[in-house]
């Protein structure tokens, strides 16, 4: 049995770098420097006698003692969140959150856990639609905080966390025959995704043909699962066993994306989740 007990700041930055998987996003996220996290993670695995975390050039994995370490450590964080916020018995806030449907992917579920909010007397509310309806309603001031994607040139107001190439998917077996305009699968207007499409293809000269209109990601993806049309997606967000086809299609290379936050002044509980949340993206 330990005979002192651990420093809660260490258990954070190793749950960070867990869940991360990086140093350097994990410092982000608790607004510090690379370095205090890496002595952070020394204390703690000095303290416990093991290795908590295996760190590499470019990436840092949890360990099997680590991994074992987890979950404990995730409810030491929640336990002492609750006993804040119960001697504090300050209100709940609330931090209304917008993120494109060109950005969630499959993966909200390990992102909205990255948010950190267990315990911490925080509401979130997230609303999943396009970039354009989310910065739309940023501006009027109907929600605190947005993600968005963006095809050419970012709004300098926001901060940008990652940039990444579209692609385009298609099913493994999807066929286009000789003179087919392409056949293609977007989200409605206005869409800077399928607008970046459209232009791309105009531009090289090849025609297509708009044959499903998704009303989210979810069914574009379901559209080029089922070999009905191919796509112009980020690969975060790509179906399951969809494949990249434009060399096999012949097909112009889509632009760069870039994906940003944009958010005013909130509660310091609701910041720092959202510097959680930037981390997770940042780099992507």
């Amino acid at each position: 049995m330990l005979a002192r007990p651990l420093d809660i700041d260490s258990v954070r930055a190793f749950v960070l770098a867990a869940d991360l998987g990086s140093f350097t996003r994990a410092a982000d996220a608790l607004a510090t420097t690379q370095a205090a996290i890496s002595l952070r993670m020394k204390r703690l695995e000095d303290r416990l006698g093991c290795r908590l975390l295996d760190r590499t050039p470019r990436h840092v994995r949890l360990s099997q003692r680590g991994a074992e370490f987890l979950p404990a450590a995730r409810g030491l964080l929640e336990a002492h969140e609750r006993a804040l916020a119960d001697l504090a018995q300050a209100p709940p806030a609330r931090l209304v959150l917008g993120i494109s449907d060109h950005v969630a992917g499959p993966n909200l579920a390990v992102t909205l856990r990255r948010l950190g909010i267990d315990g911490s007397g925080l509401v979130v509310e997230v609303r999943i639609a396009p970039s354009h309806d989310l910065v739309t309603s940023f501006e009027r001031g109907e929600i605190d905080a947005a993600i968005v994607r963006s095809e050419g040139e970012a709004r300098r107001d926001g901060t940008v966390l990652s940039q990444e190439r579209l692609v385009w998917f298609g099913a493994p077996d999807f066929v286009r025959r000789p003179g087919e305009p392409l056949r293609l699968a977007t989200l409605a207007c206005p869409c800077g995704v399928r607008a970046a499409a459209i232009r791309t293809l105009d531009a090289a000269g090849l025609p297509w043909s708009e044959v499903f209109v998704g009303g989210g990601v979810l069914a574009v993806g379901a559209a080029v699962s089922a070999g009905l049309a191919v796509a112009a997606l980020a690969r975060g967000i790509a179906p399951a066993g969809a494949a990249e086809v434009a060399e096999r299609l012949g097909l112009p290379e889509l632009p760069v994306s870039t994906v940003a936050l944009h958010a005013r002044a909130v509660d310091p509980r609701a910041q720092a989740a959202l510097r959680a949340l930037a981390a997770s993206y940042r780099g992507g």
